[in-house]
Parts: structure tokens; sequence; C-alpha cells
């Protein structure tokens, strides 16, 4: 392991479906891996709609940025990634602003073809750390 990063793996979020880690600090920030819309403790998809699924993710980088000493409300940078990006933009943004309700992280939103176990909708950030 470098002394330059750490990575960071989170009990209150779903394992990783991939050679991956949760998020790896460095340089006073945490970067998080893409969260889908998994159950915790089942591993299995949640949420039929956009609004429902993206509430999960955000709920898993929650959990993520907890394990991190952090929280979201200390997110930078979110990268949303959405199969309709057309259909599922206006209800994602409710629910992620929700989440953010003041002074919210820069931001951006893909249109994908396809997200890992047929998910619509996946979420990552980029976070300050907490000093001190």
């Amino acid at each position: 392991m470098s002394q330059h990063h750490k990575p960071i793996t989170a009990l209150g979020a779903p394992a990783a479906v991939g050679p991956y880690s949760h998020a790896v600090s460095a340089a006073g920030l945490l970067f998080c891996s893409g969260q889908i819309p998994l159950d915790a403790e089942t591993g299995e998809l949640v949420g039929d709609t956009p609004a429902e699924q993206a509430t999960r993710c955000l709920e898993n980088l929650e959990a993520v940025c907890a394990a991190a000493g952090a929280t979201l409300a200390d997110a930078v940078r979110c990268t949303i990634y959405l199969t309709d990006l057309g259909g599922a933009f206006a209800e994602v943004n409710e629910v992620y602003a929700t989440f953010f309700p003041a002074d919210p992280p820069a931001r951006v939103a893909v249109g994908v073809a396809e997200l890992p176990k047929g998910a619509q909708v996946e979420i990552d950030a980029i976070v300050a750390l907490p000093t001190g």
C-alpha cells in the first residue's frame, strides 16, 4: 500500500461488485467509487424508479463518507450516471436536492447505455476530508 493513499472500506455500504475499493483517501480528498442502488445487507438492487435508486445511491455514498470520517455534505464534486438522461433527470434532481439543500457540490450528469446489475442510476463523489 502506498503511503500517499489509503483504501477505505465502508461496512454500511454494499460490497464492491468488482476489484475496487469503496473509496481511496489521498491529499485530503476522498475519491468515492460509484455507488449503484444496492441494499448493503443483501447486495440486491433496490428501487423501481430513478428517484428511488438515486436515493439509495446517495445513502450508500453517505456510508462510504462516514467510514472515512466525512459526510456527504463535504462533497466537492459528484457525477451522476443515468440510463435515461432525458426521462430521469428531473426526478433525480429532486432527490439530489434533498441531500444537498445548501451549497451543493459541483456536478456532472452523464447519459450512459447501461450500468452494472441493470441499475438506472450510479453516483460517485469526491469529498474534502475534514482536517484536524
